[in-house]
């Protein structure tokens, strides 16, 4: 998860960062009011193959996680368990073979 963690800070940190202030600013209404940011860290982060791993073999747990979320809006931190869930199962996804540094596309 580490790994993947890193990644996402060092391809997509100012996505992250926006979304995160987004969310910490608007604890009751956040759902709606940053959910363009939380497109653009997910258009950020979806083409990195570590990520897409995780994302692939975890999708249960993450999906639980924003269930979550949406049902409790005002407390997201009544989603922790959700989120050591996932991050347990994120630590247990083989990463070998998977490409830590894809080339990038030019723009």
């Amino acid at each position: 998860m580490q790994a993947a963690m890193d990644i996402t800070a060092k391809y997509c940190r100012k996505e992250m960062e926006a979304y995160g202030l987004c969310v910490a600013s608007n604890p009751s209404t956040w759902q709606q009011k940053c959910h363009e940011l939380k497109m653009n860290v997910a258009q950020c982060t979806s083409s990195h193959p570590v990520i897409q791993k995780i994302r692939q073999e975890c999708s249960s747990e993450f999906v639980e996680f924003e269930r979550c979320l949406r049902e409790h809006q005002g407390q997201p931190a009544s989603c922790s368990p959700h989120v050591a869930r996932f991050m347990g199962c994120a630590e247990t996804v083989d990463l070998s073979g998977v490409a830590t540094n894809p080339v990038t596309q030019p723009s």
